[in-house]
């Protein structure tokens, strides 16, 4: 009989323990399931705030634009470097052509991302 004041003390304890909580693993999942989803709704609206990234067309037209620009410069710099008439022609033709197709690639571009 001296027993049961104990084992309903003890039962008492641990019932006060889980009230309002409930199971502390399940309370730290559901802690850590907020905590990420939290996370993870900052995450969209700073992406939904921050400027669009170019899709795969505009990228290409970004990347071909700069290269068609190494081109120039590099036959303008044969002009000035070499007599030879045909290098000069093929790079004046060179030059010619790649502002042609530059300046169709920037007529594609959408006017919000046009820098020229």
């Amino acid at each position: 009989m001296r027993l049961l004041p104990v084992v309903l003390a003890g039962v008492a304890l641990a019932l006060s323990a889980c009230e309002g909580g409930g199971d502390p693993v399940e309370q730290a999942l559901r802690e850590a399931s907020a905590a990420h989803q939290a996370a993870a709704t900052r995450t969209t609206a700073e992406a939904a705030a921050a400027p669009s990234a170019p899709t795969g067309d505009q990228a290409y037209v970004e990347e071909a634009i700069a290269e068609h620009r190494a081109a120039i410069a590099r036959a303008e710099a044969s002009l000035r470097e070499t007599a030879d008439p045909a290098l000069r022609q093929l790079a004046q033709t060179t030059i010619d052509t790649r502002r042609a197709e530059i300046a169709a690639l920037q007529a594609w571009r959408p006017a919000s991302t046009s820098s020229e």
